[in-house]
């Protein structure tokens, strides 16, 4: 049995053998060792009965190969972790890839998406989303950690449980609760002190590091290879995977063993909206729901759920003051340091200017990378504008792009690059102009097929942006009939449906074409674009 364990123990971290080949390897171990004849050897039956028992102590044969990794790499002690001990004290942050198949707006072909979140580990309670199309960016993971100090507002339909108030303050706090609330927010507002992320590329990415920096935060990296570290956020994971996604069209399954036939032919949700999905099963569902691992030494027996939990919390540590500046987005973009010329600013060989740029020859106070270099937030996903902001006024400044005009529509960085490579292969003297105009063309005629022209078009056509910053327009999630059925809610269809729409009378009927051109959601601004 001694020599079964050690030949059981060295097929770690190989692939899964056979209860026979086990068997075969002992007993030549063991003639080897002690020499024929003087140990005696089992019978057929009793060495696989054996095995069985060792199963118990090293598991190797029954479970996967990656979950028996896993279970050998526990450690031999007592565990130790962080031990929160008030809300927003650590803030557990990941990306994982979801089991479930979106539509491309541009395409209208299946893609997948990869889901960013954070949370706070005192209360489980999750404080920014992100679904985002292939992989995720860091400026993606910077917008998740935006969430936390600004939550999303709720849904207009979602239920009075699941909607926090703006203030923060949960409303058994409060003495006049109606007085007090107004549309409400999908998240608790928390000020992070902590990061507790893994060593994905975008966790330690300067544009992350720097927004820490700025904003006082900490980061606490993970082991490597041990996703023990980030529990609770992987437990989300499942948690979501089992209460929601596997009952969503387009499900797929965790692997290739559980996929199902055809499961891209059932997906008919778009990125926006299997966001809003997940948003609102969060906010109705997980927060509301106890959770065994949300307890209080002084009662051993009471579960609470993320909410309760979070004004526990409050009880126990005080109200959280959240930063009230309107211009806290721009503290999340990217930064970059460049010298003012007399033409403006330049980046990735593109020019800005605009009112509240410094004078040429004028000293930066800042300690910056280069020389004389000013700070002036890029946001990838946007780049025709920038953002400086004047250090003895403390006012922000937008800097337009020298060729925005002819881009219509945000254009992000990934684009311009790509736009940039076909205007070489076809012009002989190309400009940033011409190679917008191509690209643009190229979108519109349907031709952009390649993995490449798919994910940078899906960011673009994305109805919300990555950080939400003053001059836009808050979002409106729409609720759609298969959030309702996700949830186990029997509401009607038609109480979703605006009371003044008028019946479609045909294809070409220029009053119902204004009426869609007027409502806010994904499919008028598709059926504007066309």
């Amino acid at each position: 049995m001694e020599t079964a364990l050690e030949v059981m123990v060295e097929h770690t971290g190989e692939s899964k053998p056979s209860r026979k080949m086990v068997i075969d390897r002992t007993q030549a171990r063991v003639i080897a060792r002690f020499g024929p004849e003087v140990v005696p050897q089992p019978s057929q039956a009793t060495a696989y009965r054996v095995l069985t028992e060792l199963e118990r102590r090293h598991p190797l044969f029954r479970l996967s190969t990656k979950r028996n990794r896993d279970i050998a790499d526990r450690p031999e002690g007592p565990y130790g972790k962080l031990r929160p001990t008030r809300p927003g004290e650590y803030l557990l942050m990941d990306s994982n890839r979801l089991d479930v198949f979106a539509f491309d707006p541009l395409t209208l072909k299946w893609v997948q998406a990869e889901l960013s979140v954070g949370m706070d580990w005192y209360t489980r309670c999750i404080t920014g989303i992100r679904l985002t199309p292939v992989s995720t960016k860091a400026v993606d993971v910077s917008a998740v950690l935006f969430q936390s100090f600004r939550p999303r507002p709720a849904g207009r339909d979602w239920p009075r449980h699941a909607v926090w108030p703006e203030h923060g303050i949960p409303r058994t706090v409060l003495v006049d609760v109606k007085g007090a609330t107004g549309p409400g927010l999908a998240s608790p507002p928390l000020v992070p002190e902590t990061l507790v992320v893994d060593h994905g590329k975008v966790y330690v990415s300067e544009h992350l590091t720097s927004v820490c920096r700025r904003m006082g935060i900490s980061i606490q990296p993970a082991r490597l290879g041990t996703g023990r570290d980030k529990g609770p956020v992987e437990r989300y994971f499942r948690t979501l995977w089992e209460g929601l996604l596997q009952v969503l069209p387009g499900y797929k399954g965790p692997d290739i063993h559980s996929r199902g036939e055809s499961p891209e032919d059932d997906a008919f949700f778009f990125l926006d909206e299997l966001e809003a999905i997940i948003r609102e099963w969060t906010a109705a569902v997980y927060h509301c729901r106890p959770h065994s691992s949300l307890v209080d030494p002084g009662l051993p027996g009471l579960r609470m759920s993320p909410a309760k939990m979070f004004e526990h919390g409050m009880a126990r540590a005080g109200y959280i003051e959240a930063p009230r500046d309107r211009d806290l987005a721009y503290e999340f973009l990217q930064t970059k340091w460049r010298t003012v010329q007399h033409y403006g600013v330049e980046i990735g060989r593109r020019r800005y200017s605009g009112p509240g740029l410094p004078e040429t020859g004028v000293r930066s106070p800042y300690d910056s990378p280069v020389k004389n270099g000013w700070p002036f937030q890029v946001d990838p996903d946007d780049i025709t504008r920038i953002y400086f902001r004047d250090p003895a006024t403390r006012a922000w400044h937008t800097l337009v792009w020298e060729h925005a005009p002819s881009a219509e529509m945000p254009l992000s960085e990934d684009a311009l690059t790509f736009a940039r490579q076909l205007a070489v292969s076809k012009y002989r003297f190309p400009d940033d102009r011409l190679a917008v105009a191509d690209l643009l063309e190229r979108w519109n005629l349907g031709l952009g097929t390649t993995i490449a022209e798919r994910r940078m078009a899906l960011r673009l056509a994305r109805e919300q942006a990555a950080i939400e910053l003053p001059e836009s327009e808050a979002e409106t999630v729409v609720s759609l009939p298969s959030v309702r059925k996700a949830l186990g809610q029997d509401k009607q269809t038609a109480e979703l449906r605006e009371p003044d729409v008028v019946a479609e009378t045909g294809d070409d009927d220029e009053v119902d074409l204004e009426d869609l051109a007027g409502e806010d959601d994904f499919y008028a601004d598709a059926l504007e674009d066309v």
